[in-house]
């Protein structure tokens, strides 16, 4: 593709797309968030959390992210955990990592805080429209690990399967089909967790209590829930830790395999998400619909630019379409952000 190429200004409406295309999957980006709620916009929760008001990360804290040259809570969290096990086994002290696993954690539970939507701002309606709009497609992809989507399930997800079942939902390998639209967290999600034994587990709620209690009580009371969420870090980064689950394994394999028609929501596809259009490129599916946000011309333009170059020699076919016409982009769905 020449650098010198012209892209035209016209955005598709997504109704009448959809009406000569059917998708077989739907994924999100952080994008379908903001839409809700604008302070998902925040860059880096990992810089949150060093600057949050309420105990953020502190140089002991740091050190570790540092040692482990990782950005990422899951992955610091995890050695945290293991090195205080490994510890107490050999009668060695076990406290440093133990206090350093609980003020991390703090630090993270501080930050999510500070830019997660409040439950008691949630519009039912909302809620209704979002599951309604995922239900319509046999697969959904996220790579959002905040709890929108959580929330809009358990408001009105009958016909959406999450993957996990029991008592204690766990996510089984040998239990992982269903008739119902499949919801997959390609980063994990705020409501799931990393078992001592390195399978996934979803902790149950009903409506706000698991903000509430991910986000607000800070009394810790145990090591062995690790939250299953990819937050940031290189590409490469995220890819070792969805390798590290078996959960995440499979979504992401789920993602190497879709080939038919897939609809693209909010989703950059930046340098920190590499691995993402990786899995694309791979997977080729017949058709990729592209929401962008008609912000100005120059702007679409250069969104269908940097798309038709990411998707250069794959034989994919490229529909871009205007975000506002799609029901997960409604400007009915936007909650004004507290000042």
């Amino acid at each position: 593709m020449s650098d010198f190429q012209e892209f035209d200004t016209r955005l598709e409406d997504w109704n009448a797309l959809r009406a000569t295309t059917s998708f077989s999957a739907l994924l999100l980006g952080n994008g379908a968030s903001r839409a809700v709620w604008d302070d998902f916009g925040y860059d880096s929760l990992f810089d949150n959390a060093r600057t949050v008001e309420e105990k953020p990360l502190g140089p002991s804290e740091l050190s570790v992210f540092e040692a482990l040259h990782t950005r990422s809570f899951e992955h610091v969290l995890s050695a945290l955990k293991t090195t205080s096990r490994v510890n107490k086994a050999l009668a060695v002290s076990s406290a440093a990592p133990r206090n350093r696993y609980y003020a991390i954690k703090e630090a993270l539970i501080n930050s999510i805080h500070a830019v997660h939507i409040p439950w008691r701002l949630v519009r039912p309606a909302g809620l209704a429209a979002i599951s309604q709009e995922l239900s319509t497609y046999p697969t959904v992809f996220t790579t959002n690990y905040d709890l929108l989507n959580y929330w809009a399930v358990q408001h009105q997800g009958d016909a959406i399967d999450d993957l996990f079942h029991g008592a204690a939902p766990c996510f089984e390998l040998s239990n992982r089909h269903t008739d119902k639209t499949r919801l997959l967290y390609l980063h994990g999600g705020l409501h799931l967790v990393r078992n001592q034994d390195g399978t996934a587990r979803k902790l149950a709620s009903t409506e706000g209590t698991l903000l509430a209690s991910f986000a607000i009580n800070n009394t810790i009371k145990t090591l062995d829930d690790v939250p299953l969420f990819v937050n940031e870090g290189s590409s490469e980064d995220k890819l070792k830790t969805i390798r590290s689950s078996d959960y995440l394994s499979f979504c992401y394999d789920q993602l190497l395999h879709q080939h038919d028609a897939l609809c693209l929501f909010g989703h950059s596809l930046g340098k920190q998400d590499a691995h993402i259009l990786q899995a694309l490129r791979q997977a080729r599916p017949c058709t990729l619909a592209i929401s962008i946000y008609p912000r100005s011309a120059a702007f679409i333009q250069s969104q269908k630019r940097h798309y038709t170059t990411l998707f250069e020699g794959t034989g994919v076919e490229l529909r871009f379409f205007d975000s506002k016409s799609h029901p997960l982009g409604s400007p009915k769905l936007s909650v004004p952000v507290e000042v």
